[in-house]
């Protein structure tokens, strides 16, 4: 049962049969340093993700490259398979001792990680499963036809994409039927606006990472923290709060590895703004 914080954000249906309250989780960062290895305190990471659910978080989203492995485990060590939680995952990426993401799509490497993911994870179908990045050096398509192949296999109910333009989308599209895409995405960050509105056209769940990156940057930080001051809020808040506002089909799913910031972040959901508050952050200067 969701609770009143997240409720308040209004739901999405994800591949149309999956509803979730718009503000989830993100589980990149319930690992080591880098996200490299465990994290320092794994009972903390833990007590992190059941909070999550217990305040009503119902869709949380991982990837096997987080850690990697480490933040698949931690979920499916945690949560179990909930039938009331959505769990995304992501293959498509590999990780090195430097700590590089290096796109890696060919379909036979996807379709062992579907197998590591849903050992891990400890379930027999994973919610959503996405394509983290295209790889320059696989065809797009062969890529899109293993997580298509995946879903007829029943290892995954819906297939999603991440890093990927308007033309990958209408291309995957008439290969599987998509159901998210993951690109990144904020008030002072906004390249992507076009795929946002592929998203609305098609109603297809927009799932923003970086959420929250636009506080760190000196303009976008500015009208947000007097946004804040206004609101009794946290320019982390205000910057979430505007995502929920700015698109009925935004995810936003802000991770941390604190308690408190968990219940920080997921307090937007209440947060309210005013037509001058939007028009303000509308206008910030896209970096």
């Amino acid at each position: 049962m969701a609770s009143d914080t997240t409720s308040r954000s209004g739901t999405f249906d994800i591949g149309g049969d999956l509803s979730v309250n718009r503000l989830g989780f993100g589980a990149m960062r319930v690992t080591g340093e880098d996200i490299i290895g465990r994290p320092d305190d794994e009972a903390e990471a833990t007590r992190v993700l059941r909070h999550a659910v217990e305040l009503g978080v119902d869709f949380v989203d991982t990837a096997d490259s987080y850690g990697p492995g480490v933040s698949e485990r931690l979920i499916g060590e945690a949560l179990g398979d909930p039938d009331d939680v959505v769990v995304a995952s992501k293959a498509g990426l590999l990780r090195n001792r430097e700590g590089d993401w290096l796109p890696h799509g060919d379909p036979d490497f996807l379709k062992n990680q579907v197998l590591c993911s849903l050992d891990r994870l400890g379930t027999d179908t994973i919610d959503l499963y996405q394509l983290h990045r295209p790889d320059p050096d696989t065809d797009f398509e062969e890529s899109v036809h293993a997580f298509a192949e995946m879903k007829d296999a029943g290892q995954i109910a819906h297939v999603g994409l991440s890093n990927v333009t308007v033309e990958q989308l209408e291309t995957a599209t008439e290969i599987v039927d998509i159901a998210t895409v993951q690109n990144r995405y904020d008030v002072g960050h906004r390249d992507d606006e076009d795929v946002l509105r592929a998203c609305e056209r098609d109603g297809v769940g927009f799932v923003p990472w970086g959420p929250m990156y636009a506080v760190d940057d000196e303009g976008p930080a500015e009208v947000l923290g007097d946004v804040a001051d206004r609101r009794d809020a946290t320019p982390r808040q205000v910057a979430l709060a505007w995502l929920l506002e700015h698109s009925d089909v935004t995810l936003p799913i802000p991770g941390t590895s604190s308690v408190e910031h968990l219940e920080s972040n997921l307090a937007a959901a209440e947060l309210s703004l005013t037509d001058e508050d939007i028009v303000a952050l509308d206008e910030i200067d896209p970096q």
